[in-house]
């Protein structure tokens, strides 16, 4: 925990959008920590000492046997309280309200009015300036009777109880969602109750980057430390801030699979070795990943095979260099958040707190995880602040198993060649059409069908391609891109024109779920 900042508590009971109340709150300035219901005890609170807590929505029901709760310090400690649907129940189940269920459900979108008596002005704040405020609602019980010393600040047609606060303790609560993105202005609120609880919005990059680099420094002292280079944004913000700590203490691995985009591979070493002087070493090993995936179709069969050949080129590399205690990584917090188990409870674990494959334990390393605390547009703030040039910060997501898994069906070096070229005439038509910024990961896929074509005069029998590109904000959901036919009709052009061995295009409207970004 980050004791150095003022400190927002968010106590969470399974919602599956707990995380976007730490955004919106971080977006403000403001530091706080996501953590489930069950590790929450008074010694938490003690210790944690937030200056205001917020009680996440949930699945569950408060009229369940044994309904999640958090503990009744949570109102003794004389800081402000926002319970959000269903802490806004558990709100009103502990002081003395009532909630029933088998009224009428509410799923989507609502339009809230402030009440004629409303007292509230800090919490509305910027809100109402025409009369109603949209918000999104999705809950089966709610509050029936409010508990002492509460009064209804806002109204819906179908939930009496939107809004409900008890200024004197400051205490409040909504029915609704103000996290989401379908309540345009639930940011406001977020940062009306975070402006009543006196935070300051001492929570910046600039500030982070430089207790971070304490922190490296203090838990490294003069051990080496190794880190596994991808090229990715979390990796290089990772390796650029530990070197800023500790120099020539910290080596990097770039291991190179041969799954590269086109020039990539030059990219990344170039610009670690020319810019940033920090020691590195090139693992070209095409030859062994290509060798052993030769034949390989099945998705899952790739993904393993690449990640035990990453193991095994990455630990040979590392055991070349002497005395190195510690394994870098840019494990981000929603990693550390979707690691938590709400074992018994309303969520489930959403994968694994990775750390790359169990690297750790079988080379006896110790962790450096600077960017634990950080979202990933914090990473990227974060690297503006260390100076890494903005092709490296805005670059799209790349799977770790590379274009293997954009190349459904066998992998060969000539499928890989026309992918590649495809892939970078794609981009380069995104980035001159300027939408490379809206989009938050595009590629080809190069599908396993060969098509009949004719190009000039003659008979072509060349592979189909698929482009992906979609809008998202944690890659958790998407939506495709919208492009224009102009656009799609455009690029599909160009890609068959300039690239052999494709003659057809595709473009793939799939959102996610039910599809996933990638293709396997």
């Amino acid at each position: 925990m980050t004791a150095s900042h003022e400190r927002l508590l968010i106590i969470d009971f399974g919602s599956q959008v707990t995380q976007l109340i730490a955004r919106r709150l971080r977006e403000a300035n403001v530091y706080c920590e996501i953590h489930p219901f069950q590790a929450v005890d008074s010694a938490f609170l003690e210790e944690f000492n937030p200056r205001a807590i917020i009680l996440s929505g949930g699945p569950r029901s408060v009229l369940d046997d044994e309904a999640p709760m958090p503990p009744m310090k949570v109102y003794e400690m004389d800081v402000p309280v926002l319970g959000i649907c269903y802490g806004q129940q558990a709100m009103m189940q502990q002081l003395g309200g009532k909630v029933e269920s088998g009224h009428h459900r509410e799923f989507g979108r609502a339009f809230v009015e402030p009440t004629g008596a409303h007292t509230s002005d800090r919490i509305f704040r910027g809100l109402f300036s025409h009369g109603k405020e949209e918000v999104w609602m999705s809950h089966g019980d709610r509050v029936t009777a409010l508990a002492p010393g509460f009064e209804v600040i806002g109204t819906s047609p179908n939930a009496p109880y939107a809004i409900v606060c008890d200024e004197d303790r400051r205490f409040f609560a909504t029915q609704f969602h103000p996290e989401v993105h379908h309540t345009p202005n639930g940011r406001l609120i977020l940062q009306n109750f975070t402006r009543l609880a006196g935070f300051s919005g001492d929570w910046t990059m600039g500030a982070y980057k430089a207790e971070a680099i304490a922190k490296i420094r203090k838990q490294v002292g003069d051990s080496k430390v190794i880190c596994g280079l991808s090229g990715g944004v979390d990796s290089s913000v990772a390796a650029v801030l530990i070197h800023e700590a500790i120099g020539d203490q910290l080596t990097c691995v770039f291991v190179d699979h041969g799954l590269m985009r086109q020039n990539e591979a030059d990219e990344v070493v170039s610009m670690f070795r020319d810019n940033y002087n920090i020691p590195l070493i090139h693992a070209d090993e095409a030859d062994l990943f290509l060798g052993e995936l030769e034949g390989v179709s099945d998705p899952e069969v790739k993904r393993k095979t690449i990640g035990r050949l990453f193991i095994d080129v990455f630990q040979k590399h590392a055991g070349d260099i002497g005395g190195a205690e510690f394994l870098a990584q840019g494990t981000l917090y929603p990693d550390v958040i979707e690691s938590v188990s709400f074992s018994g409870g309303p969520s489930v674990t959403i994968k694994s707190h990775h750390n790359v494959g169990g690297l750790p334990e079988k080379m006896g390393l110790k962790l450096v995880e600077p960017l634990r605390e950080l979202f990933k547009d914090e990473v990227r703030a974060l690297g503006h602040e260390l100076g890494l040039p903005d092709s490296f910060i805005g670059r799209h997501p790349f799977p770790g198993p590379g274009l293997a898994i954009r190349c459904p069906g066998e992998i060969t070096r000539d499928k890989l060649e026309i992918l590649r070229k495809a892939d970078a005439v794609y981009i380069d038509q995104i980035r001159k059409h300027g939408l490379y910024d809206e989009i938050w990961q595009a590629f080809v896929a190069l599908l396993p069908v060969r098509t009949v074509g004719v190009m000039g005069d003659g008979r072509t029998y060349d592979y189909a391609c698929a482009l992906r590109a979609v809008t998202s904000v944690d890659g958790m959901t998407a939506d495709y891109y919208p492009f224009t036919h102009e656009f799609l009709g455009e690029t599909a052009s160009r890609i068959i024109n300039e690239v052999n061995g494709i003659n057809r295009v595709t473009y793939d409207i799939t959102s996610k779920p039910p599809g996933t970004i990638e293709w396997e």
